[in-house]
């Protein structure tokens, strides 16, 4: 096993947990195979990365990380008006139904509905987790130097 800390250039195996505020967890490895992941390579958002920054091996931790650290401040632009009509009428719509849009790309944008009336419906682009503290408890399995090339 490595001695090497966590940090740039570096490839990570870990089991993680992610939490909100009032201790429910929303995402946990701990009982499963350890995730792996190159720092940098976008698969754990900044903010993840960087709290894990000196870890070594065999270490275990836990870290609060904030909205603007982690998934980003609710936004209340994020919300969105539609028609009813703009929805196939076999769509049982209904609060907390999430739904795929196309963005202005034609990439897959999701979408939880929040309210709906007869006329309109609400959707909440934001991330789900977006505004939530998220408390990362972590336990480092290996480090290693990442393979550039």
């Amino acid at each position: 096993m490595s001695e090497l800390p966590v940090g740039p250039n570096t490839k990570v195996t870990l089991h993680f947990s992610l939490a909100l505020e009032d201790g429910s967890e929303v995402d946990s490895n701990f009982e499963a195979k350890p995730a792996t992941f190159v720092v940098g390579d976008g698969n754990l958002l900044p903010g993840f990365e960087e709290a894990l920054f000196g870890l070594h091996p065999g270490e275990e931790a836990t870290f609060d990380i904030s909205p603007e650290q982690g998934f980003g401040p609710h936004n209340s632009s994020n919300i969105q008006r539609f028609s009813r009509k703009d929805f196939d009428e076999d769509v049982e719509l209904e609060p907390g139904l999430m739904l795929s849009f196309a963005d202005a790309n034609q990439a897959e944008l999701p979408g939880v509905v929040t309210q709906v009336d007869s006329d309109t419906v609400m959707v909440d682009f934001n991330h789900p987790l977006a505004g939530h503290t998220i408390t990362f408890a972590v336990k480092i399995v290996d480090v290693v130097p990442a393979v550039t090339h």
